[in-house]
């Protein structure tokens, strides 16, 4: 039997709220990032022959100065209101791919289904949440307009303002531009994510067989070490995906037509690097953020279940 053989099923309901708490936390913590990473993969600076890119710090200075220090939070009401539906998605289809896939005579997860499991937690998170949150985000981050000046009025006034135009102008296919790129975007940050993240997570077990539950800040830095890893991988994509999101569309042009247009005009213009913009601030959210959810999730997942009767045997990340 194994050291989580006393507790019950983690219930759909403990997704819901241990990972919208989660999610919330990383939010607020790590918003300012997504908002400097996307205004670097907008930025068409460094175009010009013998000129530099903007980097991490200058872009933020620059947000602040023009825009004051508010400004890096903008697209966080979208952020906040997807958050919790986001985070229940990824854990419990995590959790139900899991189980699909696990070993009917032992109960046991391979790693390699891990990994498959975690695909699938990314990929139905993208279609269910991700891409219309992510659209409606990158667009009220992509307005540079002073927080400070009454009269200098937005385009999308808030999260469920830019809901209503786009929809209004544009169609509500366009909440859905860039779900292809989005579902292979969080298809691989999930798969290395819950990979890692459990893999690491046994080793932590094995190297401390006498505790029963790992400690908070060891779950922070396994986050830390698993959030690292799908930003590296996924660059590319998740650059061409914030651009794709930001333009209107283009009559009579198809959604790969439009993919493509933009990966060709960044590989002529910019060039190769043009592809990693915003690399620095995205890893500097991602990976802190994963240590944030996963802390967070973990710890109030615990506290929920420990309120419940714990009879029934659940291997919930531990196998």
């Amino acid at each position: 039997m194994s050291r989580n053989s006393s507790k019950k099923p983690v219930g759909f309901a403990t997704h819901i709220t241990a990972g919208g708490i989660a999610g919330a936390c990383e939010a607020l913590t790590c918003q300012p990032l997504d908002t400097i990473k996307v205004r670097m993969q907008l930025s068409r600076s460094g175009r010009t022959p013998g000129t530099k890119a903007r980097g991490f710090i200058a872009t933020g200075i620059s947000i602040v100065q023009r825009e004051t220090p508010l400004a890096l939070y903008k697209g966080l009401g979208a952020v906040l209101s997807g958050i919790v539906p986001k985070m229940a998605t990824r854990f419990a289809s995590f959790e139900a791919y899991k189980g699909w896939l696990a070993d009917k005579s032992t109960g046991q997860t391979s790693v390699g289904n891990i990994f498959l499991a975690g695909l699938g937690a990314g990929t139905t998170e993208a279609v269910v949440v991700v891409t219309p949150m992510e659209v409606v985000k990158i667009r009220l981050q992509a307005q540079q307009h002073s927080l400070a000046d009454p009269m200098e009025a937005p385009r999308y006034r808030n999260a469920g303002h830019a809901v209503y135009t786009i929809i209004r102008e544009e169609g509500i296919a366009t909440l859905y531009r860039g779900v292809s790129l989005t579902a292979l975007r969080q298809a691989t940050n999930q798969g290395a994510n819950f990979t890692a993240y459990q893999e690491i997570k046994k080793f932590a077990h094995r190297v401390q067989p006498e505790l029963t539950e790992l400690p908070s800040y060891q779950h922070m830095i396994i986050g830390l070490i698993s959030g690292a890893m799908g930003p590296f991988s996924n660059a590319p994509i998740d650059t061409i995906k914030t651009r794709l999101q930001k333009a209107t569309a283009t009559p009579g042009q198809s959604a790969f037509q439009r993919i493509m247009a933009i990966a060709s005009d960044m590989w002529k213009q910019e060039g190769v690097r043009s592809f990693y913009k915003g690399i620095t601030p995205r890893v500097l959210r991602v990976a802190p953020g994963q240590a944030i959810v996963f802390a967070v999730y973990e710890r109030v997942s615990t506290m929920i279940e420990r309120m419940r009767p714990t009879t029934i045997e659940d291997d919930r990340y531990s196998e």
